[in-house]
């Protein structure tokens, strides 16, 4: 008799690949960032990258990380968090969600994971953790009893075959 496969993705593998594919489709060529929100029952609700607005030709807008606030992207670009908010389509709210994110969320996001109810957040990066954005979402995090958690980096190949 043979035995199941012992070498299968853990859910924090399966949901934090998924952000990482979302993240592929960023047009940013300087930060991709990708984010997945589950349930407690492991089913994906949505995904999210960065990205200019719908219906905002992002070949017209800029993506520059210096100049003038309208010659650079800053004020333009929708966080994978938003996104992944924002693109939920179902008819719960997303109270005590997961969201599995490959960055951790600046203040903005921080407001909208906090106020949309979703309980933890799972990140792969926190390469901005000194700047004043990332200190102020921890606060709001703590004080809004959001959990938030280094994802555990233990990669595996991840092989294809049919």
């Amino acid at each position: 008799m043979d035995m199941k496969r012992s070498d299968y993705l853990s859910w924090d593998q399966y949901f934090m690949g998924i952000a990482i594919m979302s993240a592929q489709r960023s047009k940013d060529p300087n930060t991709q960032v990708g984010a997945c929100i589950v349930d407690g029952d492991n089913r994906i609700l949505s995904v999210g990258y960065n990205g200019m607005p719908s219906g905002c030709n992002d070949d017209d807008m800029p993506w520059s990380r210096e100049g003038s606030a309208l010659d650079s992207k800053y004020f333009f670009v929708c966080h994978a968090e938003l996104n992944a908010i924002l693109n939920y389509r179902g008819n719960s709210s997303l109270k005590g969600a997961r969201c599995y994110v490959t960055l951790f969320p600046c203040n903005e996001c921080a407001k909208a994971i906090i106020q949309s109810g979703i309980s933890e957040v799972i990140y792969m990066q926190d390469k901005y953790s000194d700047s004043e954005s990332t200190i102020a979402s921890k606060k709001m995090f703590d004080m809004a009893g959001v959990k938030y958690t280094l994802y555990d980096n233990h990669h595996k190949r991840i092989d294809f075959e049919i």
